[in-house]
C-alpha cells in the first residue's frame, strides 16, 4: 500500500509553516497538497498536547481529503511562565490575535523577567497517518532552545522567531531559510519523520 503513495495532504493552514513544511518534504518523492486546496474547515484544535492536536489535525484532514496526512503542532514554551504559550501559541493574545499580537503579549508579561529567568524552547510533534483511523501513526518530535530577547529583531520566520534569542546572539528571524530548516523544532521533527516515511514508499 504505501509503496503506491503518490500525495499527502499537508493539514495546515499557517503561510510560513506550509512553506517550510514543503521545503522539509522536497526530498520525498510525492506530492505533498496544501488542505487549503479542498472545501473544508479546519479541524478544531481541543487537544491538551502538541501530540494531540497534531493527530486531531492529521485525521481530519485524511477524512475529508482521502489521502494520507501530515501535520504537526508547534509552539513556543518558556520556563518563567510554567511552559506558556505553549499549544495556545497561535492565540496567545486571543483567538483571533496575529503573530505580532501574540508577540507582544510575550513581551508584556516578561517585561520584568531578568535575563537569567527568560530561558524558552520551541517544541514540534510531527505526526503522519494513513488514513483518518490508522491506529499505529508515525510521531516525530524536535525541541529548539533559546531565550526570549527584550525586543524584536530580523526579518525573517513568523511567529516568535523575532524574539527567540539563540546562543550565538541571533533571534531566529534573522537566520535564513536555510539555516533555520537545518536546526529548528520543525527542522528536527520533519528530518525524522522523512526517513520514516522514506523507509515506508521503499517498501513493496
Amino acid at each position: 500500500m504505501t509503496g503506491k503513495l503518490t500525495r499527502i495532504v499537508l493539514a495546515t493552514g499557517n503561510p510560513g509553516k506550509l512553506r517550510e513544511m514543503r521545503a522539509l518534504l522536497s526530498g520525498l518523492p510525492v506530492e505533498v497538497v496544501p488542505q487549503s486546496e479542498f472545501d473544508f474547515e479546519p479541524a478544531e484544535e481541543t487537544g491538551l498536547s502538541f501530540v494531540e492536536n497534531a493527530l486531531i489535525k492529521a485525521r481530519h484532514a485524511s477524512a475529508h481529503t482521502g489521502l494520507p496526512a501530515i501535520a504537526d503542532d508547534s509552539g513556543l514554551a518558556v520556563d518563567v511562565l510554567g511552559g506558556a504559550p505553549g499549544i495556545y501559541s497561535s492565540r496567545f493574545a486571543g483567538e483571533q490575535a496575529s503573530d505580532q499580537d501574540n508577540l507582544l503579549q510575550l513581551l508584556d508579561q516578561m517585561e520584568d523577567v531578568d535575563d537569567s529567568d527568560r530561558v524558552a524552547r520551541f517544541h514540534c510533534l510531527a505526526v503522519w497517518v494513513s488514513h483518518e483511523e490508522d491506529p499505529v501513526p508515525l510521531i516525530c518530535q524536535g525541541a529548539w532552545e533559546g531565550r526570549i530577547a527584550h525586543q524584536p529583531s530580523g526579518e525573517g520566520g513568523f511567529g516568535y522567531d523575532p524574539v527567540f534569542l539563540l546562543p550565538d546572539g541571533r533571534t531566529a528571524a534573522q537566520l535564513t531559510k536555510e539555516e533555520k530548516n537545518s536546526i529548528s523544532h520543525r527542522a528536527q521533527a520533519m528530518s525524522c519523520l522523512v526517513s520514516k516515511l522514506a523507509v515506508l514508499l521503499g517498501r513493496g
